[in-house]
């Protein structure tokens, strides 16, 4: 019986770029909602709750890279990395309700809607449209190599949308008096925020729930493992994350000893996942014959798989 453990390193983030981004972000951030009470403009109150988002993902990230240094202890053995999953589902339960203020405050708006000013309006939709181009141009750099920086340069681009929308609005109303657009707007960004808050939420409860991360086919992962020379069968697989980008594996490998030598096997078996699935923090166990675990567990009417290479 042999073991086999393989342990990633945090993707490398830019550190200084995310911090000027935030700082840049989220100082405008509070620019709009000031502006949007002081000029009664929803649409800029609207984008604001969007560009809340482009601030929690950078926040993330920059908070995920920090913490993602410290070293596990006693306690914590897999580190810190679940501090970012528990911020992202608190951020996208949080978004929830602001989506719901800003759709609430527009049905109230509908029949009365108030007179909006907007020179204001377009001088502060401009500068976040340009304060969004400049978060994207530092986070431009590393968005390739660490998935930290793509997902909240993502952020920053889809915002950067909102405020154009905002800029828009503001125009139609300028020159048509049509105050019921700025309505029209922030529901379009409310209800443009409710569909990303979903999928967010989805893959933080996917991964609070052990769940397969997204990206990864189970059944093509089992297929490649019976697929290496000299396995016969695996069992007690198990693919999960502790954080974005943090897939571990655990699983036992049945082999044939007579044509196997185990550190060649285990090589190969984590070699096949790093290139083919990026996973690269393993625990596997081989076994020359199938320990009694699934038998230990048909007793106790609990069903388990087993899978046989094809003879």
């Amino acid at each position: 019986m042999g073991k086999g453990s393989e342990h990633a390193l945090p993707a490398p983030g830019n550190e200084k770029a995310l911090r000027y981004a935030l700082m840049l972000t989220g100082g405008f951030m509070l620019a709009e909602v000031i502006g949007g009470v002081m000029l009664n403009s929803l649409a800029l109150l609207s984008d604001a709750a969007h560009m809340f988002t482009d601030v929690a993902a950078l926040a993330i990230a920059l908070a995920a890279i920090r913490v993602g240094r410290r070293a596990m202890d006693d306690q914590r053995t897999f580190g810190y990395h679940r501090f970012e999953i528990l911020a992202a589902a608190f951020n996208a339960l949080l978004l929830f309700g602001v989506a719901a203020y800003i759709l609430y405050e527009a049905w109230q708006r509908w029949s009365n809607p108030p007179a909006v000013q907007t020179t204001g309006v377009l001088v502060i939709a401009v500068l976040g449209t340009i304060v969004n181009i400049v978060s994207m141009r530092l986070l431009s750099a590393g968005k390739d190599s660490s998935l930290n920086v793509k997902g909240a340069y993502l952020e920053v681009w889809s915002d950067l949308l909102g405020s154009i929308g905002v800029i828009i609005g503001a125009l139609v109303i300028r020159f048509t008096g049509w105050n019921w657009v700025d309505t029209v707007i922030a529901v379009a960004i409310g209800l443009w925020v409710l569909p990303r808050t979903w999928i967010l939420l989805k893959e933080t409860l996917n991964i609070l729930l052990e769940g397969v991360p997204e990206g990864i086919d189970l059944p093509q992962l089992k297929q490649a493992l019976l697929g290496v020379p000299g396995v016969l069968s695996v069992h007690e697989l198990h693919v999960w994350a502790v954080g974005s980008a943090k897939t571990s594996l655990s699983a036992h490998v049945v082999y044939d000893p007579q044509t196997s030598q185990p550190q060649a096997l285990l090589v190969a078996v984590n070699q096949l996942l790093a290139s083919q699935f990026a996973i690269t923090h393993t625990t596997v166990q081989l076994e020359s014959t199938s320990c009694i675990q699934g038998e230990l567990d048909k007793a106790e009417g609990r069903s388990t798989e087993h899978w046989k290479a094809p003879t």
